[in-house]
């Protein structure tokens, strides 16, 4: 156990240790930091190490905030009305790094007495981290597979190509002690990502890149958009609504989002998220659209039209997807980061407790 004092915790300590604390809370009891750590024996799946992980990180001062977060969204939990309703859980499962087969889409971190599923969300707008092939092509459904494709140079291997070969020729400028291979296909991937440090002039790329940089991203964008609106037109009709509820984490089974949202003043998310039966109870569909968004990097914008059944209101969502290199420049495979520029408590499906 790292002592007191020591560096802040990695993002994957800060996420167990939200999801842990968050457990805790749904037994009642004291607040964490008042108590001995002691492992409650309705706490499942939390083995040594991870407890002792979790115990040393809630020490940490910065991260107290989201200390006191986690814990008052579990006892939230264990009084709402829709949840526990004061009475205490007799097993608190928590999930951990397991993946789900096929094509489950319910984000589930803990569940409460093999019945209640319960995400855990602080401080992100992201839903969901897919390779680029699994979202675009084959539309969330098969499961995810390994993320061998290089999407960029799948989509885009002019732009790809032209890139690298500038990159090659400023590193024997700027690097010519530095041995690179001609092809990215046949570097490793300590290789790969000594390479992109090298590629960089402060947080951006060298200056001389940047327009063969943007040529990338733009067609990238424009074909990823493509690809997704093609794979989309070949389901028979109504079929890509299902594809809007993966996206939007929606599956067969209602489940809880516990959390804090993003931003500096952010709220609580106490959320219930509804079942495809649920929406179409509430919500019709009116239209949902793809476009490619040109910035600093490859993105695809999506936003979507429902009518409340209830008062024939029109309500509107959007979110982004942003196509990256999951370790660096010409590194790991590109990965889609799912956004929801929407807050969560607005969007239809998700009803707060």
């Amino acid at each position: 156990m790292a002592a007191r004092g020591s560096a802040r915790p990695a993002a994957g300590d800060t996420t167990k240790l939200t999801e842990i604390v968050t457990g805790l809370g749904m037994l009642g009891g004291g607040h964490p930091l008042t108590t001995l750590p002691v492992r409650p024996g309705e706490l499942r799946n939390v083995d040594d190490d991870t407890w002792a992980s979790v115990v040393d990180a809630w020490r940490e001062p910065s991260l107290r905030p989201l200390v006191d977060a986690a814990f008052e969204n579990g006892r939230y939990f264990l009084e709402a009305t829709e949840a526990l309703r004061g009475r205490r859980p007799r097993v608190v499962e928590w999930t951990g790094r397991h993946r789900f087969p096929g094509d489950e889409v319910v984000p589930v971190d803990l569940r409460v007495d093999h019945v209640f599923l319960v995400s855990c969300k602080y401080l992100s707008r992201i839903t969901m981290n897919a390779s680029p092939s699994y979202l675009f092509e084959r539309l969330l459904t098969g499961g995810q597979g390994v993320r061998g494709t290089d999407w960029y140079r799948h989509v885009a291997p002019g732009e790809y190509d032209r890139l690298w070969a500038a990159s090659l020729r400023w590193l024997a400028r700027e690097h010519p002690t530095v041995a690179v291979r001609a092809d990215t296909a046949d570097m490793a991937r300590d290789e790969r990502k000594a390479i992109g440090a090298l590629l960089r002039e402060g947080r951006g790329w060298p200056a001389e890149l940047l327009g063969d940089y943007q040529d990338l991203c733009d067609a990238v964008s424009e074909r990823s958009a493509q690809r997704w609106s093609d794979a989309l037109s070949t389901l028979r009709a109504g079929s890509d609504e299902a594809m809007l509820w993966r996206l939007l984490r929606i599956g067969s089974a209602p489940y809880f989002v516990l959390g804090v949202g993003h931003g500096a003043a952010a709220e609580p998310l106490r959320l219930r998220v509804g079942s495809p039966w649920d929406m179409r109870q509430h919500f019709r569909l009116e239209r949902w659209q793809i476009a490619p968004r040109h910035g600093g990097q490859p993105m695809v914008e999506w936003q979507a039209t429902f009518r409340r059944r209830d008062d024939d209101r029109i309500v509107g969502i959007h979110g982004h997807i942003e196509i990256r290199w999951s370790h660096g420049r010409f590194s790991g495979p590109p990965e889609a980061k799912v956004y929801l520029d929407t807050p969560f408590p607005e969007v239809p499906g998700y009803w707060p407790i």
